[in-house]
């Protein structure tokens, strides 16, 4: 809104500056600091995870504590250890409890005895195939997990992976090797998931970003739908960006990037008037967004973002 003669930041691009996701065992603790967020990231304000006895933050710092080993959770961690299962699981279950509040039913509505018995095969239905989802992921996940549990050190020694295009400095002793082509991909996302959010194009986020983060999309364009108001974000420019950390775990490799751009980020409502933001003057996000894919090869999917700290 309108404040006298300040126009206040719109924070309404996608995430709209909360922190979100899943980082898979390291999603409650804190990415190492870089030279793009000296200051750390802060905390996760929503994860289908569970939070388990997991490292956690320092307040003063926002620098990882390293505590205790992160808790797999039930079913042998099969389904929070995997994006794709968790969001598909959680969006199914979600789905069914919306139509249960609304008085709908679990899928649409209990109407006499056939709609009961058919209520109770589509449950059975889902318990399968989210059976069978969990035996196939699990089956991958002893393959390539060995760089689960070793947390990047930027400060040590050694010959970096691979030289990473211009705005990407170096790093070092990464447990996951990230190439050039990797890094343009992260930076290419970043660019993507602005124009897809501008769109309010739910199809195009769904081939960048796992099932949990276009869910997270998703209400947030309806939330601005309901109050008849839209985001328009534009003139998107990459700064900088360096790695935080990159591993492996069951199966999925992940990497967490900090990357810092500008954009235009105003909100509108239903005549086109801006009522937060500005339409030329820029602001500048530091953000990090994770990354991940299966270690057996796919197109990298955005699955958190979280926001740098201050000074």
């Amino acid at each position: 809104m309108l404040g006298g003669p300040l126009v206040q930041h719109a924070d309404a691009r996608p995430g709209q500056g909360g922190s979100m996701g899943s980082r898979g065992s390291r999603t409650w603790s804190a990415p190492p600091s870089t030279s793009t967020t000296p200051y750390g990231a802060s905390p996760m304000d929503r994860s289908i995870t569970p939070r388990g006895a997991a490292p956690g933050y320092n307040g003063s710092t926002g620098q990882n504590t390293y505590g205790a080993p992160y808790n797999r959770g039930m079913m042998g961690g099969a389904v929070a250890r995997h994006p794709f299962l968790s969001g598909f699981a959680g969006g199914m279950l979600g789905a069914g409890l919306f139509g249960l509040l609304s008085g709908h039913g679990f899928m649409g509505g209990v109407h006499g005895l056939f709609s009961f018995i058919g209520l109770l095969i589509q449950i059975g239905l889902i318990v399968m195939v989210v059976m069978w989802l969990v035996r196939r992921f699990s089956g991958n996940s002893s393959s390539r997990s060995g760089g689960s549990g070793f947390a990047l050190n930027p400060g040590a020694s050694g010959p970096a992976p691979t030289t990473p295009p211009a705005g990407f400095p170096a790093s070092s002793g990464a447990a996951l090797t990230i190439t050039s082509g990797d890094y343009q991909a992260f930076q290419q996302t970043l660019l993507d998931v602005q124009t897809a959010w501008n769109q309010q194009n739910i199809p195009a986020l769904q081939q960048m970003a796992t099932p949990e983060m276009v869910s997270y999309f998703n209400q947030q364009l309806a939330a601005l739908a309901s109050q008849g108001a839209r985001n328009v974000v534009s003139d998107v420019h990459f700064i900088q960006g360096d790695l935080a950390e990159a591993w492996q775990e069951a199966g999925m490799d992940y990497a967490t990037v900090a990357m810092r751009y500008s954009l235009i980020d105003l909100t509108t409502n239903a005549t086109g008037q801006v009522i937060e933001g500005s339409s030329t003057a820029p602001i500048t996000v530091t953000e990090l967004w994770t990354f991940t894919r299966p270690s057996r090869g796919g197109r990298w999917l955005l699955s958190a973002i979280q926001q740098g700290r201050g000074a």
